[in-house]
């Protein structure tokens, strides 16, 4: 068993423990089982950064197991440089979310654990899967704990907007499904994904594989219109929910795009970039303008999620280094940026029990430590130079300017459009005189509070400051995909 194996089954582990521990009146130790488990499965991970080659594009930290011998399915496990950061984060995140609900979560303590690492084991099955197969099974098995979490210690219409969340992205993958079977048949009965980017498909099968993708990433991205699912999701979500699903589960959608679109079906990806860049500003324009309207935060910060994934979809069909690059890294900085401004909601929400921003007004009098590290975050969503919001959307505005200045500057908005609405949540809720009673009673972050935004702080600000770790190591696959992409499959 190697690291990525121990990185996918030692959360799923731990979170199987968790469920056999069962009652409330275990609570303490299933929050120790749970830290330790999250703690355990990110130590794991760090090797992989350590280890890893950055001057080859080949799969590192290979696995392969026969695993339904008859249909020649195997265990096949593997990153590269598009995928290796996102099995850290996941971890990352999943310590984070850990400490969050420490004290916050009150019922079915266990139950609510456990399913937190079950679906970091999961997710990281899905970047490290290579074979198609294998990464279907994960890609849909993360639906299951994510609606459970939703589903049970989410808001008054919880049971809705998790029907409504398993229903569109369940619906989605049937059709990459179909094109997961014909790419089995078509390869002489393979489901090796490597193997798939090879085959000489017309441009016809291109183009119904493209699509049959689409079908299943666009949804879980969300682009535009696929998207109303996120909202009602985010805003039913427990904290953690939120921010498990902001900063990880959507990257699951575009991740697949450079890992099965763009390189199995190249022809048709450069045939119809023009939907997908059409699709992304959409979702950088409308949905910034539909952020503006928000008086509800939490459908606020969704709301930017979409219009940043834009941003990362746009990245990637501009076919250029600095495009691809640039989606890769704001995927990376939007998992700690979204991440760390649903906390700050759900720090509040947790002392007022209100997330409408009326219920605010003047936090900063009474909250001093708490505003400094809410402001920070709500200035990297904002796209503050310094801070990890920026490197990304600055790479995709550049790489976007050199392949059509006009998709250039209509990009360039979302810098416009993201300071205005946050902005002008930050001077609603923090700033000005204390609003009212409920603001005049709060009480500054604990050191449990503090330790989970001071940790995201300095994530924030080492990769705004310091990217090139994270660019260093997605450079060579990166260049290799472009080139793959830009030949044709059709000669």
């Amino acid at each position: 068993m190697g690291l990525l194996s121990i990185a996918i089954w030692l959360p799923i582990a731990f979170g199987t423990l968790l469920l056999a521990v069962g009652r409330d009146e275990n609570a303490g130790v299933a929050r120790a089982i749970a830290l330790v488990g999250a703690l355990a499965s990110l130590a794991v991970t760090l090797p992989l950064i350590g280890g890893f080659d950055t001057s080859t594009a080949a799969m590192q930290f290979v696995e392969k197991i026969s695993w339904i011998e008859r249909f020649n399915v195997n265990y096949h496990l593997g990153v590269d440089g598009l995928s290796m950061w996102f099995v850290p984060l996941t971890a990352f995140i999943t310590v984070i979310v850990v400490i969050a609900g420490w004290q916050v979560i009150t019922d079915r303590v266990p139950q609510y654990m456990g399913a937190f690492l079950i679906l970091s084991g999961l997710m990281v099955g899905v970047f490290s899967a290579l074979d198609g197969l294998l990464f279907y099974v994960f890609f849909e098995a993360t639906l299951i704990p994510m609606y459970i979490i939703i589903g049970v210690w989410g808001g008054p219409r919880r049971v809705y907007a998790a029907f409504k969340f398993f229903l569109y992205t369940l619906l989605g993958s049937l059709l990459m499904l179909v094109a997961l079977v014909y790419l089995y048949f078509k390869s002489g009965g393979s489901f090796d994904i490597v193997a798939w980017h090879k085959l000489p498909l017309p441009l016809s099968a291109q183009a119904l594989l493209f699509f049959a993708f689409f079908a299943a990433f666009s949804v879980k991205v969300p682009m535009w219109p696929v998207h109303t699912w996120l909202p009602d999701a985010h805003v039913e979500a427990p904290t953690g929910g939120s921010v498990v699903l902001a900063a990880i589960m959507l990257k699951l959608g575009a991740y697949g795009f450079l890992r099965f679109s763009m390189p199995i079906a190249p022809d048709a990806a450069r045939e119809y970039a023009w939907v997908m860049i059409t699709l992304s500003l959409i979702a950088v324009l409308y949905i910034g303008v539909v952020a503006l309207v928000q008086q509800d935060m939490k459908k606020l910060v969704a709301y930017s999620s979409i219009a940043h994934m834009g941003f990362v979809t746009l990245g990637f069909f501009i076919f250029s280094e600095l495009g691809v690059s640039g989606g890769l890294v704001q995927m990376i900085s939007h998992g700690f940026v979204s991440g760390a401004m649903f906390l700050c909601i759900g720090v509040l929400y947790d002392r007022v029990h209100s997330r409408e921003i009326a219920s605010y007004g003047g936090v900063a009098n009474t909250m001093p430590r708490f505003t400094a590290f809410a402001v920070l975050f709500a200035m990297a969503n904002a796209g503050l130079p310094g801070t990890a919001g920026f490197v990304g959307e600055w790479m995709v505005i550049l790489g976007a300017v050199k392949f059509n200045f006009w998709i250039g500057a209509l990009a360039a908005t979302t810098l416009i459009f993201g300071a205005a609405y946050t902005l002008w949540m930050v001077k609603r809720v923090y700033f000005g005189d204390v609003a009212n009673d409920d603001v005049r009673q709060l009480t500054d972050i604990n050191g449990r509070e503090f330790l989970m935004l001071a940790v995201l702080a300095i994530a924030v600000l080492w990769m705004g400051l310091y990217p090139k770790p994270f660019t260093d190591v997605m450079h060579v696959s990166v260049t290799e995909l472009l080139a793959h992409v830009a030949k044709s499959k059709l000669n």
